[in-house]
């Protein structure tokens, strides 16, 4: 007699069983990645933000808690913002350009002086200063890239030769005019909208386009290959020449068309425009490396420290009339940024000498580095 095989009875879950472990699982998984975005190490810098303007609201109860204040940081720094996006892509690929500071004050020279001096209307102005920072942008690509300068060293002195040739133009006195007070060329910098001035859209569109490029293109994840390891993206494929001559080129570019909207926010071509803004600038990228992608040099990063300073200094003007206070509150913040981030920052390639050997048939770069392939 044959025996028929029973089925084995298997437990299935109820119906109102499923979404209960499911919406839980849901739920703690998105309580950790909040916990994650909201944790210090991710967005310290907003907390440090927050605390200091807590701090000069108890300082400065009658100045500084106002809308007016808002303002002001906002649109004080916008072309600060401008200028320490403009360093955001050549560190992304561990490149310095020093020489930002320089080209902003050459264009906003040149903007100037072709306005004043030659006749030219604002668009031609405009475009013969761009297509100066342009040639800038080249000369620094030739030197690092072609020359094999170092780039610290090369864009110190490019700019030094660019602050002969403003001298040479202006006798290092500021170049003013009717017309750089008359429209279109003062909306470049002055029309608002409840306040707001233009100049804050420039660095809005700037961060957000520098974000994408970093962030959802090939081309930004073959820059950060470029800024962690040089060599091991070359043996990736990676066109590192390439791609460092590009970032100089878009920095002096960035850091041109902040000399021209400061040129229009004042009225007048300064020879010393991009003089103050070169420390700030740095600063702010080196804090922004430390927030959102952590040890990655990134546009909102950086557009968060520079609110950060901006209130900072905002807050030491409306309390106290220390004329040394700024420069201390910058360079305090920068030294700060700058052990954070060397930590952080050289911690992949840590990682990746010490896991290698785990990895069976790998050598010390290529596994690593296959995100950016």
């Amino acid at each position: 007699m044959t025996s028929t095989p029973t089925r084995t009875t298997e437990f299935r879950p109820s119906g109102t069983e499923v979404p209960t472990v499911s919406g839980a699982r849901t739920l703690g998984t998105v309580s950790r990645r909040a916990a994650a975005a909201l944790s210090f190490r991710t967005v310290g810098a907003v907390y440090v933000w927050l605390l200091i303007i807590v701090l000069f609201s108890v300082w400065a109860p009658d100045t500084f808690p106002t809308v007016t204040t808002v303002k002001q940081v906002l649109n004080g720094n916008a072309v600060a913002g401008l200028v320490a996006l403009s360093v955001v892509l050549p560190l992304a690929a561990r490149v310095f350009d020093l020489s930002v500071a320089y080209t902003m004050s050459l264009t906003s020279v040149l903007t100037a002086h072709f306005l004043v001096s030659t006749g030219l209307g604002p668009g031609a102005a405009i475009a013969l200063a761009m297509a100066a920072a342009l040639v800038v942008g080249v000369v620094n690509g030739v030197v690092v890239v072609v020359l094999r300068v170092d780039s610290f060293i090369a864009t110190l002195a490019t700019g030094a030769l660019i602050q002969s040739l403003i001298t040479m133009v202006t006798d290092d006195s500021s170049i003013t005019g009717v017309r750089l007070l008359a429209k279109p060329f003062a909306d470049i910098a002055q029309l608002d909208a409840g306040g707001i001035t233009l100049p804050v859209l420039y660095l809005l569109l700037a961060a957000m386009a520098i974000w994408f490029l970093l962030e959802h293109t090939a081309t930004g994840r073959r820059l950060y290959a470029t800024g962690f390891n040089a060599d091991a993206a070359r043996l990736q494929g990676v066109r590192t020449n390439r791609l460092r001559f590009l970032t100089l080129v878009t920095s002096a570019l960035l850091s041109g068309f902040a000399g021209v909207v400061f040129a229009s926010s004042v009225g007048s071509g300064s020879p010393s425009a991009g003089t103050p803004y070169l420390l700030s600038a740095y600063a702010a990228a080196f804090v922004g490396a430390t927030q959102l992608r952590a040890g990655r040099f990134n546009a909102w990063g950086t557009v968060i420290a520079v609110l950060l300073l901006g209130t900072g200094i905002t807050g030491l003007g409306l309390a106290t009339s220390a004329q040394w206070a700024a420069s201390l509150f910058t360079g305090s913040v920068l030294i700060v940024a700058l052990v954070l981030t060397g930590g952080r920052i050289t911690l992949p390639a840590v990682l990746r000498r010490h896991r290698a050997p785990t990895v069976a048939g790998a050598d010390d770069v290529s596994a690593p580095d296959k995100e950016f392939s």
